[in-house]
């Protein structure tokens, strides 16, 4: 073997394993919030071009009328036919909650102030906490409505011989997105309790990610026990607990089960940049 051929050979050894961890925004499932994707294929999207061109906002009113008149008379219009392969480009509009598909729910949409002061926006959140080693936490003994607790993660931790450290971003791993697409989905998961939510936060851990529909338990479960019994501290716990101390969550992730390792690996979970908005979508991955 030359130095050449050793030299590609260590190259590509080095590549490294991306596995995604990110369910895609659908709208075609059942789901908490109704998304509407309105997709405009390449052919229709070339007569549409025709229209966009006639009515362009960046020329002045009376010849936007003019060109509007001649759209309609047919003397100043594109179509598909004048089009290479009689098509155009493709285009979709989505509307959608940000907390659809896999997302990071930012301090601010747990509340206005958090330790303080002005909770971070999404867009406020810094990226170092969104790249950083990730640890999975086995948490499938859980059964639906169950809070993960304490003591679940330091049993976890300890079978996996792992200590928690900063910045860790901690993923725990029920295997309820098995269940995407179907109604159980909504309903067959455990949730985070207050107090696991803190114990990581006190750690220095900035992120914490779930594969279930939400961080905290089903609300059907929350809701009775706050019928049951008027205290309010069953509502949403851990999401409300962002109001006390500064940390995010992702909800709904996917294929935990295919990272090969509990630790030893980055999670990239960087989300879309949007103006004002306590969320936001994300495509995570785990590099190993």
């Amino acid at each position: 073997m030359n130095k050449k051929t050793k030299y590609k050979k260590n190259i590509k050894s080095r590549q490294p394993l991306i596995i995604d961890l990110s369910l895609p925004i659908e709208d075609d499932i059942d789901n908490t919030f109704q998304t509407y994707i309105e997709r405009l294929n390449h052919a229709d999207g070339a007569d549409y071009l025709g229209w966009v061109v006639a009515k362009s906002k960046d020329r002045p009113f009376f010849e936007r009328v003019k060109n509007i008149i001649k759209y309609y008379l047919g003397t100043r219009r594109i179509t598909r036919s004048d089009m290479p392969d009689n098509m155009f480009i493709s285009h979709e509009t989505v509307t959608a909650s940000v907390h659809m598909g896999t997302h990071i729910d930012a301090p601010f949409h747990f509340g206005p102030i958090c330790e303080g002061k002005e909770a971070k926006d999404i867009e406020d959140v810094p990226l170092e906490w969104c790249f950083s080693d990730g640890v999975v936490l086995d948490m499938s003994h859980k059964r639906n409505g169950d809070a993960i607790t304490i003591k679940d993660i330091e049993s976890s931790l300890k079978k996996i011989k792992y200590k928690i450290k900063p910045m860790d971003i901690v993923l725990l791993k029920t295997g309820a997105d098995k269940y995407n697409g179907t109604k159980k989905y909504l309903t067959d998961f455990p949730g985070v309790s207050r107090e696991a939510t803190e114990w990581l936060v006190n750690k220095g851990v900035k992120i914490v990610g779930v594969d279930f529909l939400g961080f905290d338990r089903p609300y059907p479960y929350m809701i009775g026990d706050y019928f049951r019994t008027k205290d309010n501290s069953h509502l949403w716990p851990s999401h409300l607990f962002g109001r006390k101390k500064e940390y995010c969550h992702i909800e709904r992730l996917a294929n935990l089960d295919k990272i090969p390792k509990p630790y030893g690996f980055k999670v990239a979970c960087f989300p879309v940049k949007i103006k004002n908005v306590g969320a936001s979508w994300a495509r995570v991955v785990a590099i190993i």
